[in-house]
């Protein structure tokens, strides 16, 4: 298990282990507690899969538990278990505004900032609920009461896995749980193939597979589901909308409003293409940009030792991980593809020096 500290957030850093306070604190909540499950916008497998795992173990210890997403999600992975019963806030505000109410605890999956939560941020941060935040993304924000936070972790189904694990729940763990948790495991380290795919995690793996987790199954849903709408745009995007910029080991993909609207793009259809510009050889940064009404949104990649969490902090209002991040622009989109072409000149010895190997 990883040295993760389940710590008391504020001024005061407390040294209890983490998992002497998640014990106490739940032991604390008769049911039916009410619980409120939320993560960020667009939720991603290990978005949603963590947050449905808990929600069925939480179920499954006799309190009353909601998963509240700030939008919704992509089709590939409505085969989820309870995913149905998710509350949209984009689609039912009143009731997610209700169950926050209500909320006695709220658990933050998988984001660090009340930002990627969207306008449900704010119902988050004004309610008197404890709040439980359980992540692995960089420079958590100080909103929660308790924080299981690790950068080390590959995915926060990996946490989640390890908190039901030290809290000797494993028996409840089930078929559509173990599905679950794996779909987020797999996808945040990219199949196992990115740096953050450690033996721990292969060990879970191993475990979640002999609990029921149908790996030939999730992945088919995932990756093999595409409309022809979607492979269409992968192939435009691909054509015509990918720049290789050799000279500073960079490529990236563009995306206007009409692009999409021609491709018909739905929730969760761009998803990987950034990585078809990462696999370029020699190429250490990849970017997507997509132009929404009032904004562009950018999604980072990289590897090795280029952060661009660090490139997306002080460049595009975004942050992540280290070889994954994610940001926005107020310009146009044109006007923000200038911004980052412009800026590659000061980081071109950095980009140009990282190993590939």
């Amino acid at each position: 298990m990883h040295l993760n500290i389940f710590e008391r957030c504020g001024d005061l850093l407390y040294l209890l282990s983490y998992m002497q306070k998640i014990k106490q604190f739940l032991s604390d909540l008769s049911a039916p507690a009410k619980i409120v499950i939320t993560t960020h916008m667009n939720p991603d497998a290990d978005a949603l899969g963590s947050s449905l795992g808990l929600c069925m173990i939480l179920r499954n210890r006799g309190l009353d538990v909601v998963v509240v997403t700030p939008n919704d999600f992509p089709e590939f992975l409505k085969w989820m278990p309870q995913s149905n019963e998710v509350i949209i806030y984009e689609q039912t505000a009143e009731l997610a505004q209700d169950k926050i109410s209500q909320a006695q605890v709220i658990c933050c999956l998988d984001f660090s900032d009340l930002k990627r939560v969207g306008e449900l941020g704010v119902h988050v941060s004004n309610s008197p609920a404890t709040k439980i935040l359980i992540d692995h993304h960089r420079d958590p924000e100080k909103f929660a009461s308790y924080c299981l936070w690790s950068t080390e972790a590959g995915a926060t189904a990996e946490l989640v896995f390890d908190l039901i694990a030290g809290l000797s729940w494993l028996d409840l763990i089930d078929e559509s749980v173990a599905n679950c948790l794996y779909a987020g495991i797999m996808t945040d380290t990219g199949g196992f193939r990115h740096p953050n795919t450690t033996q721990h995690i292969h060990e879970i793996v191993a475990k979640l597979i002999g609990m029921g987790a149908n790996i030939s199954l999730v992945s088919k849903f995932i990756y093999d589901t595409n409309s022809v709408d979607r492979l269409r745009l992968t192939g435009f995007s691909l054509l015509d909308r990918l720049v290789v910029l050799p000279e500073y080991n960079v490529a990236y993909i563009y995306l206007s409003q009409e692009d999409m609207r021609r491709f018909h793009v739905q929730t969760g259809d761009t998803e990987g293409l950034v990585n078809y510009a990462l696999s370029i050889k020699d190429v250490t940064m990849a970017a997507i940009f997509k132009e929404r009404r009032d904004m562009v949104k950018i999604s980072f990649r990289s590897i090795g030792d280029f952060s661009v969490n660090d490139f997306a902090r002080k460049n595009f209002d975004g942050g992540g991980h280290i070889n994954a991040a994610g940001g926005i622009s107020q310009f146009s989109l044109s006007d923000t593809i200038k911004k980052f072409e412009e800026l590659l000149p000061k980081y071109k010895n950095e980009l140009l020096s990282t190993q590939h190997a």
